[in-house]
């Protein structure tokens, strides 16, 4: 069993998400950065989709009850395991009555603490994944707060010392064109890829809000409701654009300048209010080569995971 302590501004129980209910207007949910999430998992020999604890901004505090095995990824928090710094990107043996501390993010947004065999917690629409706004999944349906318990299997075998990288951050995030190019005009379209956006403090699981003072694309289209998914870009009449995550909305009613490539998607959960960002327009050639070369890094580390073992 782990307590929490000290919750920080947000931390929640997350899985790859729900899949299959959009129809029914159930958000996805899940790990915003899923790519951190499996490789956390990867390192434990857990299952890919097994629950981990997603933490945003740091300041937090877990105390483990039982002994275990964890794999930290993401963002660096200064992590402490008790009084020993611990680092993203590698296991980490814990024993009975240890604390974990997190200090403020460095260089990004959010971290993943994994355990050996997961988070454990009923699957509501075969996730454990928290819906925010929906208040279901996890432990409780919310964001986990002060002396909140949750489960894990002991774990008091010896486990190796394991390490991996996370895919390179990205500058420019690749977009699919939008299926609204003709009523936003070209000028627009040029216009949005042409300019460096800024993220707002408005900005959280549900989306990442945009920001350009000097040239906002303005207009006063209004649409019929059509689907979004994660990585919907939607332009409101203010004419700052919004990249929609895994908690938000199933349907919408603004113009989409695009839709983020699923390889691009999970660089959304490093950035914080202030990072800049700029977007390119790309064709499907280029995108299934992205995912291709993503495919590849995890094929690498299941190589190097399975050396490790021998």
């Amino acid at each position: 069993m782990i307590t929490v302590l000290k919750p920080g501004p947000l931390m929640s129980i997350q899985d790859i998400g729900r899949t299959g209910f959009r129809h029914l207007g159930v958000a996805q949910s899940g790990a915003i950065d899923s790519n951190a999430m499996i490789i956390a998992n990867r390192l434990l020999n857990n299952a890919d989709n097994d629950a981990v604890i997603e933490i945003t901004l740091g300041l937090a505090q877990l105390k483990f009850e039982c002994d275990t095995v964890i794999a930290l990824i993401g963002t660096d928090m200064k992590a402490h395991l008790d009084e020993t710094a611990i680092y993203p990107g590698w296991t980490y043996t814990v024993k009975k009555g240890q604390t974990i501390r997190f200090a403020a993010a460095r260089n990004g947004f959010r971290a993943y603490l994994a355990c050996k065999g997961g988070i454990q917690c009923e699957k509501v629409m075969n996730s454990r994944s928290t819906d925010l706004a929906a208040g279901f999944g996890g432990s409780t349906g919310y964001a986990l707060k002060e002396h909140d318990t949750l489960a894990i299997e002991p774990f008091t075998e010896h486990w190796p010392k394991l390490g991996a990288f996370l895919p390179a951050k990205r500058e420019v995030i690749r977009i699919h064109p939008s299926i609204h190019q003709d009523l936003l005009t070209q000028s627009v379209i040029k216009q949005f890829c042409a300019q460096t956006w800024h993220v707002t403090t408005q900005s959280n699981r549900m989306g990442v809000r945009l920001s350009n003072q000097s040239q906002p694309l303005s207009h006063s289209h209004s649409l019929p409701s059509l689907a979004v998914s994660p990585g919907s870009i939607q332009l409101p009449p203010s004419g700052e654009p919004i990249v929609l995550l895994n908690d938000g909305q199933t349907t919408g009613g603004y113009p989409l300048l695009g839709t983020v490539i699923a390889a691009d998607l999970p660089q959304f959960a490093q950035l914080k209010p202030g990072d800049s960002i700029r977007f390119e327009y790309v064709d499907s050639a280029t995108a299934n080569n992205a995912q291709a070369k993503l495919d590849a890094h995890f094929a690498q580390l299941a190589i190097a995971l399975k050396d490790a073992a021998c």
